[in-house]
Order: structure tokens, then C-alpha cells, then sequence
């Protein structure tokens, strides 16, 4: 085992599927768990790179600069753990995906579930800080 608790992959050695998970392995770090994952995540990337390209070329290089630096840092904030979750609006709202509504935006929420307790704000602000071990919000019995 490594320090801090955290255990490092041998190129060489067994794959721990109890550990590392069913795709956790060599070969699911470089390959796609399917096909058309690849060709969806191919097409949003040359999607995106044209974009940037039109921006670039209208607006100059520091848009684009800029637009990447408003990226990180609307990426980073976050709410502290309480009854509302974070909704990274202000990263959704730069980055476009406001307008996608997929299954996971109303099915299986964990409001609607049966075994649903309300989170500690005080155990998770402790997680967060690394003052506490456990899970920052355990919701579920």
C-alpha cells in the first residue's frame, strides 16, 4: 500500500476487480466502455474546437483566454453541504450544457427516495476541511 492510504496500480500485476472495479484496468484507461462513448465524445471535442476556432477568429486570442480562466474558476466553486446541492449554474451557464436535459436531470434523485435523511452540514463542512473521515453527505440508510 502506498502512503496516505491510497493503493497504486502495477502495470504488470492482477487486476483487483473488488478494488479497482470492473473497468478499472489497463485497458479501460485507454479504451471507451463503448463504442459509440468514443465517437460521441469525438464529435462534442470537434464541436467544441471549432468553436473555439470561430471565437478566436472573430473575437482574438484572449477571449478564448479568458473564457478558460471563467472556466476554472466558475469550476471550483461550490456550496457548502447543507439541504440545497451545489448546481455549478454559473459553470453550466459558460459552458452551454444549461440546455441539455438528459434522463439523469429527473430520474432517480435522491429527494425522491424512501430512505432519504437530510445531511449533517456540520459533519460535511468537517469532511471537506479533512477534520472528520466518512462520506461528506451519507443520505442513504
Amino acid at each position: 500500500m502506498a502512503s496516505g492510504g491510497v493503493v497504486k496500480k502495477e502495470i504488470g500485476g492482477n487486476h483487483d476487480v473488488l478494488r479497482f472495479g470492473v473497468n478499472d484496468s489497463v485497458k479501460g484507461d485507454l479504451a471507451p466502455p463503448h463504442p459509440l462513448q468514443a465517437s460521441v465524445h469525438k464529435e462534442a471535442k470537434f464541436w467544441a474546437d471549432k468553436k473555439r476556432f470561430g471565437a478566436e477568429a472573430i473575437y482574438g486570442s484572449a477571449f478564448n483566454i479568458r473564457k478558460d480562466l471563467d472556466a476554472q474558476i466558475l469550476s471550483k466553486f461550490q456550496r457548502p453541504p447543507g439541504a440545497l446541492p451545489s448546481s455549478m449554474l454559473g459553470y453550466e451557464a459558460l459552458t452551454g450544457s444549461l440546455d441539455d436535459f438528459g434522463f439523469e436531470d429527473y430520474l432517480n434523485l435522491p429527494q425522491d427516495s424512501e430512505s432519504f435523511r437530510a445531511p449533517d452540514m456540520h459533519h460535511g463542512m468537517e469532511v471537506r476541511l479533512g477534520l472528520s473521515k466518512g462520506p461528506v453527505c451519507p443520505s442513504f440508510n
